[in-house]
């Protein structure tokens, strides 16, 4: 997998709210945070009048129309970071899947059976593999008789 891992699309949106670009800088998106951040600066400069910023450095607030296309930039931006998030998280599952379908531990195999083919100078199986809890499907620590994601009880057979 390249540079990719899951991030939490409403964090983007809440990131890029606060501050113009942060989302997509948590999205590890560098060019699209500038880019949205010169969009957003951009629109303050043109569109919105000297008084209207004022007033909101005195802590009046300026009327709606007079901010509204920043705030559409604004509002853009937010938008445009949850997608991005949502995408690279759609492309992160794909290219995961992908991994697993290739590796044969992953596919079906009995993991009795993967575990005899260690090398006979190692002795034990590899600590590393793991189990997918029948319940919801993500992959659990073998140590444990429980999933440590939703709580469900492992069963005697699935838990070797």
């Amino acid at each position: 997998m390249a540079d990719r891992s899951l991030r939490r699309p409403w964090l983007a949106a809440l990131l890029a709210l606060v501050v113009s670009g942060l989302g997509h800088a948590y999205l590890r998106r560098w060019a699209r945070a500038l880019g949205w951040y010169l969009a957003v600066t951009a629109a303050v400069v043109v569109f919105v009048p000297d008084a209207a910023i004022s007033a909101a450095f005195t802590g009046n607030p300026p009327p709606l129309r007079d901010i509204a296309p920043a705030a559409a930039v604004v509002g853009a931006s937010v938008i445009d970071a949850y997608v991005v998030a949502r995408r690279n998280n759609r492309e992160y599952e794909r290219e995961r899947d992908a991994a697993r379908a290739t590796d044969p531990a992953d596919a079906g195999v009995d993991p009795d059976a993967a575990s005899a083919e260690t090398s006979a100078d190692e002795g034990t199986p590899a600590a590393a593999e793991t189990i997918r809890c029948p319940e919801c499907g993500k992959e659990t620590d073998p140590t444990f008789d429980f999933c440590q994601w939703c709580a469900e009880p492992l069963g005697e057979d699935d838990a070797s």
